[in-house]
């Protein structure tokens, strides 16, 4: 069973023990003695199926099972041990086996709020509010029940349940730590790369548009969803300048995947101001990299982003001399002179799947290439029908020794790009995304459903990594939990049991390689992306990459998932590291990567 199948396992148990010891309690008031009897049995079992359960967490990693280890064990072993005794021992009259039972629901009930609350890191006061909340339940049961404790019991239980309370409410709500929070600072300034070569103007604001028949409302760039294609060749300096009519809430321009100067990353806060309706930036850097890429908003982004505000960067390399006196275009990421190039930027404006279908019938023989890019903030599956095919490139880097697949699915996560070559056949081919067919040669009739999925981590030829050193390690564990730093308190998407804008950034120094441990505790899929860098991945779930060396910018980090991924620290500046699930970074779910 895998880690994240434990994790929803052992939620389910705990319900259903807590729901047990509940139920028999209730039972017991009512004096039905085998119904109390079936369900504190039943609940026993439960209860030993969530020590198994969190033992297997345990051992798959500390991160899975802090809090169940230290309170959630300790209130069941409470539980078993007042209600099961007293159980056995019960009279005739079952009913005053009623507050033991009950007890025992509280104690298993307190502990799974503990670990759908509070998450990751455990915290003494966590626990100690679970405590009081237990006391003072089964105090309050016992008086509604019409039993009478001693006075030396009701004053002892009050003691606790306040000491408890206040204590544990201090530890969980005190300040935290102020991070070198980024926000507030000077922004660096834009270095100069020299005269522009590509120059672009995107201009944001409301717009309608036509999608599949229907005129749906969206933010535009230059009146049209998805925004103009940029292309530029390796070499080039490229000049975008961004104006806003009327966003109200402002536009930036992120170039997602492309490792740009910090200043121009536009993140709103950190490299710059939000363009408000009226104001323009312009930015400026040079083509460095080649491959497939993409732009949006980082101002608002969940809801910028889903209103349309993206569209694709595409680079290409510059032209190398083959000693004939000519310059064809090379490096794998072109394709030939005479082929197709397409791409296929996957997104969803309300609710309406883009890109349209469209088919483009190619000649037998053509080189294809097609540059599938998920501008979405869940994942998307994609299936080519029809003709053996490579995947070239992932994330804008070339994979090393990409064999031919035939029948095989790829996932892309949020914010990823693949890059599939293929030669066209004689017969018609199809892109598949989700089962809907978004690009074809001709008409293609397929089941993708079935395939297998790709594992990119044993995809291609293996080779060492640049570094043998790791000189800088975090670890990011990601959760969810209650957020008591704001101003009202949120169930937010947390590192490390914080979230934004209150977890401490990962301080670096220049030349470092850093090395991330990335843990999903959760039961959300979380697609990682750092800005400004790629990750080189190490392992997945203790299992190291023996396929070509991946370089990626964005990934899933599925529940249960441990990444381990390294980088070189050779991009100086403030940059985010966040969940690329949008709605989530806004949650939360979002910390920044500086250099001292």
């Amino acid at each position: 069973m895998s880690v994240g199948s434990l994790l929803v396992a052992d939620l389910v148990i705990a319900v259903l023990a807590a729901a047990g010891w509940w139920g028999g309690g209730a039972a017991s008031a009512a004096r039905r003695r085998r119904l109390a009897l079936g369900l504190a049995a039943f609940a026993l079992l439960a209860t030993v199926a969530r020590a198994i359960t969190i033992t297997a967490l345990a051992r798959a990693g500390w991160w899975f099972a802090a809090e169940k280890v230290l309170i959630a064990a300790p209130l069941s072993v409470a539980a078993v041990v007042v209600a099961v005794p007293r159980l056995l021992r019960a009279p005739a009259d079952i009913r005053s086996a009623a507050v033991p039972l009950l007890f025992a629901g509280y104690a298993e009930g307190g502990a799974l709020l503990v670990t759908v609350l509070h998450g990751y890191p455990v915290s003494a006061g966590a626990g100690l509010l679970a405590v009081a909340g237990v006391v003072t339940a089964t105090g309050v049961t016992w008086r509604a029940l019409g039993a009478r404790p001693s006075p030396t019991v009701s004053r002892t239980a009050v003691a606790v349940a306040v000491a408890a309370l206040v204590t544990g409410t201090g530890l969980v709500v005190a300040p935290a730590a102020a991070p070198a929070a980024p926000h507030g600072h000077d922004y660096a300034e834009a270095a100069p790369v020299g005269e522009p070569t590509r120059r672009f103007t995107l201009t944001a604001g409301t717009a309608t548009v036509g999608v599949s028949g229907r005129n749906v409302a969206a933010w535009a760039f230059n009146g049209q969803v998805p925004g103009p294609e940029l292309t530029a060749t390796v070499g080039d300096v490229l000049e975008v300048t961004l104006r806003n009519r009327d966003i109200g809430r402002g536009v930036t321009l992120h170039w997602h995947g492309y490792d740009v100067p910090n200043s121009q990353d536009g993140v709103p806060g950190v490299t710059q101001d939000a363009v408000l309706p009226g104001q323009e930036f312009v930015y400026r850097f040079r083509a460095d990299q080649a491959g497939t890429y993409w732009y949006h908003t980082h101002a608002v982004s969940d809801l910028g982003v889903r209103m349309g505000l993206y569209g694709v960067l595409l680079v290409r390399p510059a032209p190398v001399a083959d000693g004939s006196g000519a310059a064809p275009t090379g490096g794998a990421d072109a394709a030939p002179a005479t082929g197709v190039d397409v791409t296929v930027p996957v997104h969803t404006l309300a609710g309406v799947p883009l890109p349209v279908p469209r088919t483009e019938p190619v000649g037998a023989g053509t080189p294809v290439r097609l540059r599938l890019i998920n501008t979405d903030s869940t994942t998307h599956r994609y299936a080519l029908a029809g003709a053996p095919f490579r995947v070239a490139a992932i994330d804008g880097y070339d994979l090393r020794g990409p064999t031919s697949l035939v029948d095989t699915a790829v996932l892309i996560p949020a914010g990823g790009r693949y890059d599939l070559v293929f030669t066209a056949p004689a017969t018609p081919v199809a892109l598949f995304v989700d089962g809907r067919a978004v690009y074809s040669t001709g008409t293609v009739s397929a089941e993708t459903g079935a395939w297998p999925v790709l594992d990119p981590l044993t995809y291609g030829v293996a080779a060492p990594a640049p570094w043998s050193r790791i000189d800088r390690e975090f670890t990011l564990v990601l959760d969810r939990g209650i957020d008591l730093h704001g101003l009202l308190p949120r169930y937010a998407h947390t590192v490390n049991g914080a979230a934004d804008p209150d977890i401490p950034p990962q301080v670096v120094r220049q030349g470092e390689v850093v090395g991330f441990t990335i843990v999903n505790r959760s039961l959300f899929v979380h697609p990682w992306h750092l800005h400004g860098h790629h990750v080189l991945v190490l392992s997945r779930n203790g299992r190291p990459v023996t396929g070509s060396p991946l370089w990626l910018d964005s990934f899933d980090v599925l529940p249960g998932d441990v990444w381990k991924v390294a980088f070189l620290a050779d991009n100086p500046g403030t940059w985010a590291n966040h969940c690329h699930n949008l709605p989530h970074a806004d949650a939360g779910m979002m910390l920044h990567l500086m250099y001292s």
